[in-house]
């Protein structure tokens, strides 16, 4: 008697939209692939892969919503090293806190990491070069600017940086009048700074916001063309040694005071370490455009740490000021969610 095949289809999952790439476009998915053991059979749905699967996770709001808890982590890390690094002002000035920084979180992240050197393209090895620039020259930058001009008004400046590029990567006009609403709780918030401006601080807040969007985009790719963090690790060295030399130039042998090396730990675990490796892991679900607005956050964070830590008092202006920036940030997030 001739057996027949009375096995049914099986369906399998569903294969997902692909991850993000650095400029916030999706990739098309590729349909499922079908299998059949021998001629006559019916086809069974191939099982989507592990890698599919965590796209599909990625992309789902629950994933969304955990690389958004990813940035305000970020942006809370950055904000505590921000106020230790100001006790290292005095002892070893602006460059040498960017090299303790710098060199403490390079080497952190290479034990931790312990990232392989081989198997890499021209174009990976371009990418950690490149991350590593942005890095070491976004952070210089930015100290030297808060060394001449105030920090609100810094903070403002720099911030156009991202704000332009959410404004170019992304294709909603939507996401314009977010862009819109955050520079303008920017603005409110470094009001009272703009006043007979350094124009050497300016210049260099606003080189530094360049280098900023630079960063976001670098990151990004980092984070899909390295696994885990090893690329952050890697960028991090290469800017652990530009930074080197300007900072043994300036601070001498200040960087080797073991108070001023156990406060430069504390920054870079706190200013480096920590938020850079959430902001790579968030970058990985996270468009762009949609992370450059939500980065408006970090100087209403720093205005509430001032009233929470410091009891500095917030007017009426203020507190509008950083609702304009949360709305705006919230907003981003929402219609990102919308485009995919």
């Amino acid at each position: 008697m001739e057996d027949v095949n009375h096995s049914s289809p099986q369906t399998g999952s569903q294969a997902g939209a692909r991850p993000r790439s650095s400029a916030g476009l999706t990739d098309a998915a590729e349909p499922p692939q079908l299998a059949a053991s021998d001629a006559g059979a019916v086809p069974v749905a191939v099982p989507a892969s592990e890698e599919v699967r965590r796209a599909e996770r990625a992309n789902s709001p629950r994933g969304r919503m955990v690389s958004v808890g990813l940035v305000m982590g970020g942006i809370v890390c950055l904000q505590f090293g921000s106020s230790v690094a100001v006790l290292l002002f005095p002892r070893a000035g602006a460059l040498g806190v960017v090299t303790l920084r710098l060199v403490v979180a390079a080497l952190v992240l290479l034990v931790a990491c312990r990232p392989k050197l081989r198997g890499y393209s021209r174009g990976d090895w371009a990418t950690v070069v490149g991350f590593g620039i942005a890095l070491a020259g976004m952070n210089s930058l930015f100290y030297q600017a808060i060394d001449r001009i105030p920090l609100g008004a810094a903070v403002t400046l720099e911030f156009l940086g991202p704000l332009i590029l959410s404004i170019v990567t992304s294709r909603r006009a939507l996401s314009l009048v977010w862009a819109a609403l955050a520079l303008g709780g920017v603005a409110l918030l470094g009001r009272q700074g703009f006043d007979g401006l350094n124009a050497v601080g300016a210049g260099c807040a606003l080189a530094a916001g360049g280098l900023w969007a630079a960063y976001i985009l670098l990151s990004a790719r980092a984070g899909q063309r390295f696994p885990q963090a090893d690329g952050l690790a890697l960028a991090m060295t290469v800017a652990a040694l530009l930074s080197l030399p300007l900072g043994i130039s300036s601070a001498g042998a200040a960087l080797l005071d073991p108070v001023t090396i156990g406060l430069g730990a504390a920054v870079a675990m706190m200013s480096s370490v920590a938020p850079y490796t959430l902001e790579l892991l968030a970058l990985r679900k996270l468009p762009a455009s949609g992370f450059a607005v939500m980065m408006s956050l970090e100087p209403a964070a720093a205005a509430t740490a001032g009233f929470l830590v410091l009891h500095q008092a917030l007017g009426w202006t203020e507190i509008a000021a950083i609702a304009m920036v949360v709305l705006a940030s919230v907003g981003a997030v929402r219609s990102t969610g919308s485009g995919h």
